[in-house]
């Protein structure tokens, strides 16, 4: 029988380097491979290139890539609620490369699918589509947008199996399904671990094929990026 288990963090990082590509799940806090990223910090790899949404809050998150100076270069949607990950972008000491969200999670899907580039209005006419092949379709223009390519992919699911099936949870799963299976090895950190067969197939969101490693995390905090209240 398939499995896919492995006992500790340490064997989830086991392989990260020096000047990696990394894709990390997540958006903001919600849906991020705690465990995992922690484990990062701790191994000390530097010159780190992280495809990731955003990078989290100072503290918390790919925060703490960014305090320790690991992380060279983020590929982003935005910059967020991260004021380090501002003031390193703007002081030139983190190279930074933006991308519409939309565009950042079609060359995850595009990676994980063998689609080696596609194309996309999003961006035409912008500083997105310098240095970027172009192309009319039906009176409209495209940019060609490249598939991303990293070594590993880290993301975090609610439930999976020890075959590597997995189950999100609500607004968890953002940009987690498409970056499984987009990198050489697929990681994932699960909140419940259960023996084969335990998991109902039509509830499966990514199937075990696309995921190399998987363990159950701990301590899950959950922050909440900004608590937002409403006065009486």
């Amino acid at each position: 029988m398939i499995n896919k288990k492995i006992d500790t963090v340490q064997q989830a990082v086991e392989g990260v380097t020096d000047n990696m590509t990394l894709m990390l799940g997540g958006f903001g806090l919600c849906g991020i491979p705690e465990n995992a990223i922690a484990e990062l910090v701790k191994l000390g790899v530097q010159n780190l290139t992280c495809i990731s949404n955003n990078a989290g809050v100072d503290d918390f998150g790919l925060g703490l890539l960014l305090q320790q100076r690991q992380i060279k270069k983020m590929i982003s949607s935005y910059v967020g609620e991260n004021d380090e990950f501002e003031r390193q972008m703007l002081s030139g000491e983190l190279e930074v490369e933006l991308t519409p969200q939309g565009t950042l999670a079609e060359k995850c899907r595009a990676a994980q699918a063998g689609f080696p580039a596609f194309y996309t209005p999003a961006g035409y006419g912008t500083e997105v589509a310098e240095g970027k092949e172009s192309r009319e379709f039906n009176g409209k223009m495209y940019i060609l947008e490249k598939a991303y390519e990293a070594d590993f992919a880290f993301v975090k699911a609610w439930k999976g199996d020890e075959a590597g099936n997995l189950i999100f949870k609500g607004t968890a799963r953002n940009f987690n399904p498409c970056m499984c299976g987009a990198a050489k090895i697929t990681v994932a950190e699960v909140e419940e671990l259960v023996p084969v067969g335990e998991l109902d197939p039509n509830h499966i969101h990514i199937p075990g094929i696309f995921v190399q490693r998987i363990f159950q995390g701990k301590n899950y905090e959950k922050r909440i990026e900004q608590r937002t209240v409403r006065t009486r």
